[in-house]
């Protein structure tokens, strides 16, 4: 797996990428800003870019921008967005292009190494990796017309764990419930959001997506 990083503080970038070499995993490069960043996607031609949100000049959105277009210009790349803070903004640009491949984790996430690696295999093998406590907020505050205030509270905790990325067996067992059970929520889930199976994109997906596409505010 070829890794290319961007961050702008130098403890965490050199210590993310410190992290990934102790597991045998292939940094390529490690970059500050937006512009480093995207020439060195272009150099590498990685697998997966792990992205700070906020980087220089201004620390608002350079990284979003930055990562939508490295994958607009290396179609299929891997993103794994970091953030110290639960944002939505970031939903409509970087997800536009579908939500294969892209994970949003908050950077305290990285010091519990087990999920962090979890969460970057799972975008780098073609999934979504959510964080739970973004999924938490984000769920709370659901508006009006959204369909998400239909759902019973079972139904959210399903959503809440499809959108960490686990599938029917893991949810059934962390919840202690059937699979069958599992299934059953996730067709009420899929019915209530109104998504149909002839949806181009993954109705998983979809339904937690739903909320970050529909909604506008920032946590």
């Amino acid at each position: 797996m070829r890794i290319v990083t961007a961050e702008d503080d130098f403890l965490l970038r050199e210590g993310v990428a410190l992290l990934l070499r102790a597991e045998s995993l292939d940094v390529v490069a490690t970059t500050e800003n937006a512009d480093d960043f995207l020439a060195a996607v272009d150099e590498h031609e990685p697998d997966v870019a792990i992205v700070d949100v906020r980087m220089p000049p201004t620390h608002t959105d350079e990284g979003i921008k930055a990562a939508v277009e490295a994958r607009r210009r290396q179609p299929g790349l891997a993103v794994l967005v970091l953030s110290a803070y639960v944002e939505q903004s970031f939903a409509n640009e970087l997800l536009a292009g579908g939500a294969e491949r892209l994970g949003y984790l908050l950077k305290e996430r990285i010091g519990r190494v087990e999920q962090f690696l979890d969460a970057l295999y799972r975008v780098a093998e073609g999934g979504t990796a959510i964080d739970p406590d973004v999924v938490t907020q984000l769920l709370t505050r659901s508006r009006p017309g959204s369909g998400l205030e239909r759902l019973t509270a079972r139904e959210r905790d399903v959503l809440a764990l499809m959108a960490e990325g686990l599938g029917n067996t893991a949810i059934a067992e962390r919840l202690v419930v059937t699979e069958g059970a599992v299934h059953k929520h996730i067709r009420n889930i899929f019915a209530k959001l109104d998504l149909a199976p002839t949806d181009r994109a993954d109705r998983r997906v979809a339904a937690v997506l739903r909320y970050l596409d529909e909604t506008g505010q920032r946590v």
